[in-house]
């Protein structure tokens, strides 16, 4: 298979600087030679859209949609970079930045599978819920209302980015690893009728039966099914290069074991890793993480 990986070094979309390195730190950890070693022909992409130090970039004028020009620009670039890429039966692996980037993403994939009549689904692994829409969003962060905007709520800016209308159904997305939700975030969430498994249903049910229970939701209802990994999904202990940490997450044990289940049905199409912080990490420990979670999705096995 042909992988493509784009970098993406965006971080207008939150608070922290320093996932802007992301990419760099994950490619100078390996990741080429690792999917090779999986047989695999490694395409590098260098960023689609030049992108300037935030400090450099236009704020705007929204309080609650801090960064949204130059967000729109970045992400409209990437859309059209992973369309692209999924036309040509390439399997784009995108490194972010930060989540925001989830955006353009998921406008490029959209406006690939228009055109097939295929249903996408999204697997979010993630700690946060990135559902706010600017009335509800404490912070005006963009990163904070990426996948909102993606599944048709917030700015029309960000709804509408690259091509018209939500991009994917939000009955076809699923979380994993939830544990940090905004109160107002929570109840758009639970109206748009996303599908969450957070740390506390991982607590009753058991790992393997929540992953049973994904692989089924996405097997029954979408054809293509996308990886959105959050690296603060991990627990801070094990991956502390992230921007936004959260105890009580993910042990990487697990997040190997959804990426391999994932990987056994054979949907996976494409996947993003974001929020690498190589200025919080140590010894790039949250990069190479990274490195073997895109690993199990493209195929590695223990034995």
């Amino acid at each position: 298979m042909n992988v493509k990986i784009i970098e993406m070094p965006l971080d207008y979309g939150g608070r922290r600087h320093g996932s802007d390195m992301g990419p760099s730190a994950i490619r100078l950890a390996g990741i080429k030679s690792k999917i090779e070693s999986l047989g695999h022909t490694v395409i590098m992409e260098g960023q689609p859209v030049a992108i300037p130090p935030q400090e450099n970039a236009d704020i705007g004028t929204n309080p609650n949609a801090k960064y949204l020009a130059p967000i729109v620009e970045a992400c409209t670039s990437l859309a059209e970079d992973v369309e692209q890429s999924v036309a040509c039966g390439e399997f784009p692996l995108i490194l972010g930045g930060d989540h925001s980037i989830v955006l353009g993403t998921l406008a490029g994939l959209s406006a690939h599978f228009r055109t097939t009549g295929q249903r996408i689904g999204v697997l979010y692994v993630d700690a946060h819920g990135d559902f706010n829409i600017p009335e509800t969003s404490p912070t005006g962060n963009i990163h904070g209302e990426c996948l909102a905007a993606s599944a048709g709520f917030g700015l029309d800016e960000l709804v509408n980015l690259y091509v018209e209308g939500r991009k994917v159904d939000p009955e076809n997305i699923c979380y994993v690893g939830v544990r940090d939700l905004d109160a107002g975030e929570k109840r758009v969430m639970k109206e748009a009728g996303v599908t969450v498994f957070t740390v506390s249903d991982i607590d009753r049910l058991g790992f393997a039966e929540v992953v049973k229970k994904v692989r089924l939701f996405f097997k029954t209802r979408c054809d293509v099914v996308h990886i959105s990994f959050d690296m603060d999904a991990l627990d801070p202990s094990i991956a502390p290069g992230t921007g936004v940490p959260v105890p009580g997450g993910l042990s990487y044990r697990e997040a190997l074991l959804l990426m391999e289940e994932m990987e056994a049905i054979g949907m996976v199409k494409s996947m993003e890793i974001v929020e690498v912080n190589p200025i919080l990490d140590v010894r790039n420990e949250t990069a190479l993480m990274a490195i073997s979670l895109a690993a199990r999705i493209l195929g590695e096995k223990l034995y």
